[in-house]
């Protein structure tokens, strides 16, 4: 088993280098308006006046400063380096703080609010590209982030973090993510990033305030988040944290899996740790239930109509393979990690495109994409498959961790 994960590091590294960053490197920048473009169909076609968001941007420069951390490769560092002057220079708020959700191919502002969600990625972001160039300004940068959300979004009352706030940081009335979630207060997906983004903001940055904070919501995912009778999460919350919605994600259950182990083992409190980690391998054995014949992992499950979003989208196949092994690494049952390599197997086959590049956005359950989708868009983009290809790497290496 330990040779076929070190052969799974060895083909992923290929995949990251050749296919992944490659084609970003190729097809992204904007070399008319700076920064990155906003969209890229499925054949590698920029689609001309693509409104830009900060999600994309963001994970543009998690992604690029990582790949440098890791390998010392020039270009990444260019690359990582362009996306970080973009946003200081068009996504960070001057006047009232925060990050614009969204702007024009120019840079002129199309939506101004602060979607929690958003400043957690550009956390994640910044800190990133600190602990690879010693920017200081980044690091500073995620701190004044944190300082607003920690002003602006936590509910000191009842716990938890709200959902999103106009530019001026008053109340709005949606506060969706996108048109498919639940206009909800309180949700598992803009928790499960802050919680990435304060894993990161206390590498960087250990100090009691972010301690407090990462082990705050460490603590949430346990209590408010993590269902102990089915060991998936609850997704959707008002502001007293009623439970809105009984939809299950298996993507966003895989990914949490490991986030939540990897923050634990970080704060190093071994009681809390032991208990994260027992939830991690239970949820990664319920995630089982999402895999089809396959070997893909299913989109959505909705439990009142017993129906399945059988599509596969391509970031809960890379969160599987790295939540698969970390539940390994955790459980030392071979079952995980045949699953991670099974995961792999699906990847190459059929969410890989081997003539043109990059990753499909999803499969149907034939395994064929669909023509209207998108290679780099608004949610597309090369953080989930490429952290999927680094972290894997980093398991396999005696550097980092040990195989059992």
């Amino acid at each position: 088993m330990k040779q076929q994960l070190e052969n799974l590091a060895r083909e992923l590294e290929t995949e990251l280098k050749s296919n992944i960053l490659s084609w970003w490197m190729e097809h992204t920048p904007d070399h008319k308006n700076g920064g990155f473009v906003g969209q890229v169909n499925l054949h590698n076609r920029i689609m001309k006046g693509a409104p830009k968001g900060s999600i994309l941007n963001a994970r543009i420069l998690w992604t690029f400063s990582a790949a440098f951390d890791m390998f010392g490769n020039e270009e990444y560092l260019e690359h990582a380096s362009r996306a970080y002057e973009y946003i200081l220079d068009h996504f960070l708020d001057p006047v009232h703080g925060g990050v614009f959700w969204e702007i024009d191919h120019t840079g002129c502002v199309l939506n101004p609010k602060n979607q929690i969600y958003a400043l957690a990625f550009m956390i994640y972001a910044m800190t990133e590209y600190f602990l690879a160039t010693q920017e200081k300004h980044a690091l500073e940068t995620a701190k004044g982030l944190f300082e607003l959300i920690e002003k602006n979004s936590f509910d000191s009352q009842r716990n938890g973090y709200m959902e999103a706030f106009g530019r001026d940081w008053k109340p709005i009335d949606d506060l969706r993510l996108s048109d498919k979630d639940l206009n909800a207060s309180k949700t598992m997906n803009t928790h499960l990033h802050i919680l990435e983004a304060y894993t990161n903001l206390y590498r960087a940055w250990n100090c009691a305030e972010t301690e407090n904070a990462l082990e705050n919501i460490i603590r949430l995912f346990i209590e408010r988040f993590v269902d102990p009778h089915s060991n998936h999460l609850q997704l959707f919350f008002d502001d007293d944290w009623n439970l809105k919605s009984d939809l299950i994600s298996y993507g966003h259950d895989i990914e949490c899996s490991w986030l939540l182990s990897e923050a634990a083992e970080l704060l190093g409190n071994k009681e809390l740790t032991s208990t994260v980690n027992e939830i991690s391998v239970n949820i990664a054995m319920q995630s089982f239930t999402g895999l089809d014949k396959d070997h893909g992992l299913m989109y959505e499950y909705f439990p009142s109509e017993d129906r399945i979003d059988t599509d596969k989208h391509w970031w809960p196949q890379a969160e599987a393979m790295v939540g698969f092994l970390n539940a390994y690494q955790l459980s030392r049952e071979d079952i995980f990690a045949r699953k991670a390599l099974d995961s792999w197997e699906f990847i190459k086959k059929y969410m890989i495109d081997h003539r043109e590049g990059e990753w499909f956005l999803k499969v149907n359950r034939e395994g064929l994409p669909y023509p209207a989708d998108e290679k780099a868009g608004f949610w597309k983009c090369p953080y989930h498959n490429g952290r999927a290809c680094m972290e894997i790497i980093k398991r396999t290496s005696k550097r980092f961790f040990q195989l059992p």
